[in-house]
């Protein structure tokens, strides 16, 4: 009975163990030893993965983070005024692997359980259309609502 109670227990431990690990999204700060072990992972950055072209890059952020509002905005989440640092991990098929964030000084007063909330829902359903053979990734800022046009290559 005893030996029943202890498997119990470990099994109960385990399972809530995995669930802290298998979150997508947290506060930069949170997760130190799984931030760090991502960072020495997906080393390759979204500049590289986008040919180097700043064009490319900025296109497949600002995209992401219109998509990201327009998904708040439909789940009736208002994150207008909301700024935040990011750093996304994105595996090799373009899906999030990992998302860390935190607010900037200035950003909108908002309930972070909701936004985090929110994030992992967006991160469970966004894919970047890109293929690559490793995850990469992408430190940056995102201020809601995106003001800025997705820029196009001139054509000659």
């Amino acid at each position: 009975m005893k030996y029943i109670f202890l498997i119990s227990l470990f099994v109960a431990s385990a399972s809530i163990c995995t669930s802290q690990t298998i979150s997508k999204v947290s506060l930069i700060g949170e997760n130190e030893q799984e931030y760090e072990q991502m960072m020495a992972e997906c080393s390759s950055s979204l500049l590289s993965i986008a040919d180097n072209s700043m064009d490319k890059a900025f296109n497949h952020w600002t995209s992401m983070l219109a998509q990201m509002e327009s998904s708040a905005e439909n789940q009736g989440l208002d994150i207008k005024g909301v700024k935040v640092w990011m750093n996304l991990f994105w595996d090799s098929n373009g899906s999030i692997k990992k998302m860390v964030y935190y607010p900037k000084p200035n950003s909108k007063n908002i309930d972070f359980d909701k936004l985090t909330a929110f994030f992992e829902s967006f991160a469970e359903n966004f894919s970047l259309e890109i293929d690559n053979s490793s995850c990469f990734s992408h430190y940056g800022s995102a201020s809601f609502p995106i003001l800025t046009k997705v820029s196009v290559p001139n054509e000659k």
